[in-house]
């Protein structure tokens, strides 16, 4: 008898055609003896859908294919199941995956998917939206907000809407940050809600970041000039640079902006907002990870 699967695909993600995924998806589920349930979201219902899904079939491991936005909206729908979700990097930044090094090939990403252990990784939840990865408030939800716009996706796409964005930089906002720490007032970029360490593009926006700590960290961008830019880029944050980042870890915060700043979760576009309630959700998920990264504990 055949264990059952469940495969999600996002069929528009990063812009990339997904039958190659459904296909290879298909073979490796033949060959170890698994029964392949595919669902494709289609934006109307999919949380709902796939919880349906789940009770029907009642699979150990949901298997994703696509980017943050449809990993966070799985994860959503199988919130207190226990369930081990394998991820498929197809999404146009793939900014978890990066963070759990998960490697280039399909085929790799197979094997880790419907076989390796997993971890336990905390979740965020902002104004009551849940975040697995990287949220921010500021310059990168604005550039996100123009690329969502834009017709050309994946990593150009990116980079042509991050020099247009630089170009028509806002003036910087004024923020107040409470919570069980002195509260911090400041003038800021950006302010990073960080779940982890990397953006899908590879920049490194929180060095010492980890996904299974119980806690998350806030990046607070006071300055982005060409230095501390490239410092960004090139991973090269220190606390020596706390004059224009500040970087802080914490269990909850209330963020509070003088005026409507965009808002962006996981790469996904949330509008405007001036107040954001954050909190740690610890060991909300469990995904299927390599054995290699020594960072983190695996199970």
């Amino acid at each position: 008898m055949r264990n059952n699967i469940i495969v999600v695909v996002n069929p528009i993600s990063g812009d990339i055609d997904k039958s190659e995924f459904i296909d290879a998806v298909a073979l490796f589920a033949e060959k170890e003896n698994f029964n392949p349930v595919i669902y494709n979201t289609s934006g109307v219902n999919d949380i709902d859908k796939i919880k349906v899904l789940y009770q029907t079939y009642k699979p150990q491991r949901i298997i994703i294919t696509g980017g943050d936005g449809t990993i966070k909206m799985v994860a959503e729908a199988m919130e207190n199941q226990d369930v081990i979700l394998g991820i498929l990097p197809a999404g146009s930044a793939n900014g978890l995956a990066v963070d759990l090094n998960l490697p280039a090939t399909l085929e790799e990403n197979l094997e880790i998917a419907f076989h390796n252990e997993y971890m336990m990784i905390d979740m965020i939840s902002i104004n009551g939206k849940k975040s697995v990865h990287l949220s921010d408030i500021g310059l990168n939800a604005e550039l996100i907000k123009n690329y969502e716009k834009s017709t050309i996706r994946g990593k150009l796409g990116y980079a042509l809407q991050a020099v247009s964005t630089l170009i028509d930089l806002d003036e910087p906002f004024f923020a107040t940050i409470t919570g069980d720490f002195p509260t911090i007032e400041c003038v800021a970029r950006m302010i990073v809600i960080a779940n982890s360490k990397k953006y899908g593009t590879g920049v490194s926006i929180n060095p010492n970041g980890l996904m299974d700590d119980g806690k998350f960290e806030l990046v607070i961008l006071k300055n982005l000039d060409l230095v501390v830019l490239g410092k960004i880029i090139t991973g090269n944050i220190t606390t020596d640079d706390a004059e224009d980042i500040e970087i802080i870890s914490v269990k909850n915060a209330l963020i509070t902006t003088s005026v409507p700043v965009s808002f962006q979760v996981d790469g996904e576009y949330c509008g405007s907002e001036t107040k954001l309630n954050v909190e740690i959700l610890p060991k909300h998920m469990k995904v299927a990870v390599p054995y290699t990264d020594p960072d983190y504990g695996f199970i």
